[in-house]
């Protein structure tokens, strides 16, 4: 009936669209934007058709209920090719009454669109890309919107990413319908309705259970009734089964198979990223076989963490402060037990159990700081240059460490050493937490890539590599307790283990390297030369620390050292600390002198940055020109077309137009404003005043 209610205003609103578009667009802003402005030959790239809703309006589903969908006519460079939308799970549409009248979305919606580009595409072409984008915006009433949108990007070698698109892409594409592992999903048909039920799979639990009144099912069908109440009942051990009604009206005829999304309105996972479930299914048919999922992944990945959680706390045993107690403390829990077989194999697992604990209350201690971290907006860390940075430094701190720049505090093995001496299963119990407490000061460079890790994870899911870590360092203990004739094979402590402990320093070294690079796709390689300065501070603090901080030295030197270490080491952050890209950036296109040729023949302004990587003043005029905020407003409200020359590699074209202007070197800034013969030559040091006086 809803359906029958609405359908009026739709019509109306296509009668009155030629006069309604200004009053569409009020109501919804469209844009494009690409997640790379380079296009690689025969790479598949995303586009982002991103529709901002104004307060209280909204547009419609690929399934409207009562509304039109969003829809997009492409116009291609030649031999591009354009997926289908992507389109993220929806949200119930209600009207003034509070009945349901459609599916669709309010706020802000991306919609990921994958481009595909040919393989001959030759480096250097500039290609255009239109989408005529049409959609009805309701809110008591409905009103069409229409826009032609555009976008220019550039043929290259190399991808040339935008870090906010990216990120805005990928929250979207997590928004998309998956597969859900965890649950079996069955369907039955009766005349009325179908039957959807969902029951854990005894094989694979799954990451959430929600609460039956977060369920509601999204159907693409127009057979399926979308308005009509849905009976969702909540059975034994988790399952759910749910009645969707199936539209009786005369003339339609129920579709053979069930197809659409079953929302969760907090998240079929802990995290609430996936929203949608998606189900596909013909009546007696259970589930597909699942494609692998974004949840799939983060499953998959979760494992191999703890994999390498639980081969980080083996090798934990191979440092020079916990392996020479390996095999005493077995041989001590043989003569605690009296060499009786049950015995030494109990004490084993108190130790063990002494371990965990250890290792659970480190847990504790980490959930207590992201707590606390979330509330200052740490969010998704690892999208976080921030995070990213500090995770930097702690690998960079422990690899220095581990190359003997400086020590951390050896005292904790003496801590709590009269627990040693304790019998029965309490001494076995502390002597696990000693272990614990030895290895941790003597080898924290071991624990900082799944200390990284768990700061990434859920609470239940950093327990999990904790656990992991203590069941690596616990598990030699445990085996030599259960097969004590197995100490005399162990190599013996020496020198090795020192140089194993240095080797061992470079994957975390590979790792800062890695890092930076991760960096310098977040925030722009603008910033990387600041990451790299800070880096080094960051080093050299470390080094000063070790050199002047040692118990060698006199208290005052020391002091003074500490000091001078805090100093350098808060300059190195500061100096590093990445800032996130402004919105709204520059967009660079490559030069050449034919597009300068084309965009003067428009009679369009331009800007000519000729730069290269290696010139530490062009750097600094990114830094302080392009980055000022008046610079980008007014290089926006002029519509300046900005062109780069860069110099980095030997470049013919380039060296030819320098020496056009009598120039040898970089940086050279040029302004071509409409109605004049000559460009504006800007100075080598530039400030955001100079160049906004040249293109007044």
């Amino acid at each position: 009936m809803a359906r029958l209610l609405r359908f009026p205003q739709v019509l109306l609103a296509l009668a009155l669209l030629a006069a309604s578009g200004g009053l569409a667009r009020a109501q919804v802003t469209p844009t494009l934007e690409s997640e790379t402005s380079v296009v690689v030959p025969g790479h598949p790239f995303w586009i982002a058709l991103k529709l901002v809703h104004a307060p209280g309006w909204h547009s419609y589903w690929m399934n409207p209920g009562t509304g039109l969908p969003t829809k997009v006519v492409w116009k291609l460079p030649p031999g591009f090719t354009a997926g289908e939308p992507q389109w993220p799970t929806p949200s119930l549409i209600h009207d003034e009454t509070g009945a349901i009248s459609g599916m669709g979305y309010e706020g802000t919606e991306v919609i990921p669109i994958r481009i595909t580009p040919p393989a001959d595409l030759k480096p250097g072409t500039h290609v255009a890309f239109e989408a005529n984008v049409s959609w009805l915006m309701c809110q008591q009433s409905c009103v069409p919107g229409k826009s032609v949108l555009s976008l220019w990007l550039t043929a290259g070698k190399d991808e040339s990413w935008n870090p906010a698109v990216r990120t805005e892409i990928e929250a979207a594409r997590a928004r998309l319908p998956h597969s859900i592992p965890g649950w079996r999903v069955s369907l039955q048909k009766s005349p009325k309705a179908f039957e959807l039920t969902l029951a854990p799979d005894p094989a694979s639990a799954p990451a959430r259970t929600p609460a039956a009144s977060e369920l509601r099912f999204f159907p693409e069908s127009d057979a399926v009734a979308f308005d009509q109440p849905q009976t969702v009942d909540a059975l034994k051990g988790g399952a759910f089964r749910i009645s969707i009604p199936i539209v009786t009206d005369p003339g339609t005829v129920a579709p053979a198979r069930l197809v659409g999304v079953l929302r969760a309105d907090k998240g079929w996972d802990a995290e609430g990223r996936f929203l949608g479930m998606a189900v596909n299914l013909a009546p007696g048919e259970g589930p597909p076989p699942p494609a692998r999922s974004a949840a799939q992944g983060a499953v998959r990945s979760l494992l191999a963490t703890l994999g390498l959680a639980f081969i980080g706390g083996l090798i934990l045993n191979l440092m020079p402060c916990v392996f020479p107690v390996l095999g005493i403390k077995v041989l001590g829990f043989v003569q605690q037990a009296g060499a009786e077989r049950r015995k030494v194999v109990l004490h084993g697992v108190v130790f063990s159990a002494g371990v965990l604990l250890s290792f659970w209350t480190l847990a504790g201690l980490l959930a207590v700081l992201r707590a606390g971290g979330s509330e200052l907006g740490w969010g998704f860390q690892l999208q976080s240059p921030a995070f990213v940075f500090v995770l930097a430094i702690v690998m960079l701190v422990f690899g220095l460490s581990m190359s003997g720049v400086f020590e951390f505090g050896l005292s904790a093995t003496s801590v709590g050493s009269g627990l040693q001496t304790k019998s029965g299963l309490t001494g076995s119990f502390f002597t696990g937490i000693l272990a614990t407490l030895v290895a941790t000061p003597c080898s924290a460079p071991f624990l900082a890539p799944a200390l990284g890790a768990a700061l990434a994870l859920s609470t239940a899911q950093s327990f999990a590599v904790f656990t992991a870590i203590a069941v690596g360092l616990s598990t030699p203990y445990l085996l030599l307790s259960i097969f004590p004739g197995a100490v005399s094979v162990l190599p013996r402590p020496g020198a090795w283990m020192e140089t194993f402990k240095q080797v061992m320093a470079f994957p975390l070294y590979g790792t800062v390297g890695f890092l930076l690079w991760v960096l310098a796709g977040q925030v722009g390689d603008t910033a990387l030369l600041n990451l790299i300065f800070g880096i080094v501070l960051i080093a050299m603090g470390a080094w000063i620390y070790g050199h002047w901080c040692t118990t060698a030295r006199k208290p005052g030197v020391r002091r003074a050292g500490g000091l001078a270490a805090v100093a350098v080491l808060a300059l190195g952050v500061w100096a590093g600390w990445p800032a996130a890209p402004a919105p709204g950036g520059i967009t660079w296109e490559p030069w050449s002198a034919a597009r300068v040729a084309e965009l003067r023949a428009e009679g369009r302004p331009v800007y000519i940055d000729f730069t290269a990587r290696w010139c530490a003043t062009c750097q600094a005029n990114k830094r302080i020109v392009f980055g000022s905020a008046d610079v980008l407003r007014a290089f926006r409200e002029k519509k300046i077309v900005t062109l780069r020359a860069d110099w980095t590699n030997r470049d013919p074209a380039i060296t030819a137009e320098l020496a056009r202007w009598n120039r040898s070197a970089v940086p050279f800034d040029l302004i071509y404003l409409p109605g004049k013969p000559k460009p504006v030559e800007l100075p080598e040091l530039l400030t955001p005043e100079i160049v906004l006086n040249a293109i007044k």
